[in-house]
């Protein structure tokens, strides 16, 4: 216990600064209701709560340990290229506060000294919602077995268009809910026209065309994010959702009832925004590949500004990163994750928004480890393909762009002209 100790407080020393003898209500509270609190409370993904002395006491040992390996707060990107602003490490005197308080046996200290508790809006990230759209009933899960992609397509009832600051994705159960993704439906789309409004829709074909763009989505690990004033997304009236939902069985039957709640912008945007995704569908993974190269590769059509990064695959998941290629012939990797971590899907929030001019190419490159030393592989001996299911793959680098609300109904994706060729010399 000893050797325990010291060596607690020689890492501390090393780590940073640290009161002599902190206390939790002092010293440890005000970083956990910082960097903790935010998934460490009832109803989110951690699953012990940091609120109290008392619910965090018993889990000392398991902070120190996470402070020491850099588990927690969770968070792929290397450090060494691009900043951001949802960046949740903690500092170096906060590793040393909670390593000290660790080697102090975990002190409680003074109540009276403890900040004002952080305010949360009950099952909410992103404040209260303006609107909630639910499924109109609970959705059975089997115990066992595949259960296909399933969507529920549900109406918004606008009669003019809305402008949305953001939503939030709140599954019923998080046992049972692989990943949610609710997409807008234009009104004018053919997407799903045939299908019941209301009802589970499954086994729909991939091909049934039709517009329709990202909304927002949840999965594992993944807080939402609050809206930026002064931009938003435009729902045209008419517009329905579409709920993509992805269950996976556990052994016993569940109920799920996912929801999704929608803050309205409170003034006409300066800024339109939209979701990209830079994907690359046409892959085989060979069996035992331990870091088998999947590329993509998306040319920016017209300028515009790229404010986050959501980079996507599944458990064969390696590494993942955004290279820009800019006209001037400049290459900048905007994100690096060299370990991904399909448990923790973060999405990155550039600390200073990008300019991506007309011409642009942003380059994906993932690494898939298919390979027996992944732990988390399903099966070494199979090739690996794209698909739906956890045990297939993916490869999807999303992103939030954003343009001038002005040029809101200007097409920002259409595909420039082709150059013209050159005549040859005479």
């Amino acid at each position: 216990m000893r050797l325990l100790v010291l060596t607690t407080i020689y890492s501390a020393m090393i780590l940073g600064a640290a009161p002599a003898r902190p206390t939790f209500y002092k010293d440890v509270l005000p970083v956990l209701q910082s960097k903790c609190q935010g998934c460490h409370r009832p109803g989110e993904a951690a699953p012990m709560s940091f609120l109290t002395y008392e619910g965090t006491r018993p889990y000392a040992a398991a902070i120190r340990q996470a402070v020491l390996s850099k588990k927690m707060p969770p968070w792929g990107a290397d450090g060494v290229h691009g900043k951001f602003q949802n960046d949740p490490r903690l500092t170096e005197d906060e590793k040393s506060t909670l390593l000290a308080w660790v080697a102090a046996k975990a002190p409680a200290g003074d109540p009276k000294q403890a900040p004002a508790a952080r305010q949360f809006v009950e099952g909410w990230n992103v404040g209260q919602p303006d609107l909630v759209v639910a499924m109109p009933k609970a959705y059975e899960v089997p115990a066992k077995g595949t259960v296909e992609y399933t969507r529920f397509i549900l109406p918004l009832n606008f009669t003019e268009d809305r402008w949305i600051s953001t939503a939030e994705v709140r599954p019923g159960n998080r046992a049972v809910v692989h990943h949610v993704i609710a997409y807008v439906r234009d009104p004018k789309s053919k997407w799903l026209r045939a299908e019941p409004m209301n009802q589970p829709i499954v086994k729909v074909a991939k091909s049934d065309g039709g517009a329709r763009y990202w909304l927002a989505a949840y999965a594992p690990g993944v807080p939402a994010i609050p809206g930026t004033p002064g931009r938003a997304l435009r729902i045209k009236a008419g517009s329905d959702l579409v709920f993509e939902m992805h269950y996976t069985t556990n052994g016993e039957p569940a109920t799920d009832l996912t929801k999704v709640g929608i803050v309205f912008a409170k003034e006409p945007p300066k800024e339109v925004m939209a979701t990209i995704g830079v994907d690359n569908h046409e892959f085989a993974i060979p069996p035992g590949a331990d870091s088998h190269e999947v590329k993509a590769r998306w040319e920016v059509p017209n300028e515009m500004t790229l404010v986050n990064l959501t980079p996507h695959m599944h458990l064969r998941g390696k590494d993942f990163r955004y290279e820009a290629t800019y006209p001037t012939g400049e290459t900048e990797v905007l994100l690096n994750v060299p370990r991904y971590d399909f448990n923790w899907q973060h999405t990155y929030v550039l600390a200073q928004p990008k300019v991506l001019p007309a011409g642009t190419v942003i380059n994906v490159i993932a690494h898939f480890d298919n390979s027996p030393n992944n732990k988390f592989n399903p099966d070494p001996k199979a090739e690996v393909r794209y698909g739906d299911q956890s045990w297939e793959e993916m490869m999807i680098g999303f992103g939030t762009v954003v343009w001038d609300a002005k040029d809101v109904d200007k097409n920002m994706f259409a595909p420039r002209k082709p150059a013209q060729p050159r005549k040859p010399a005479e």
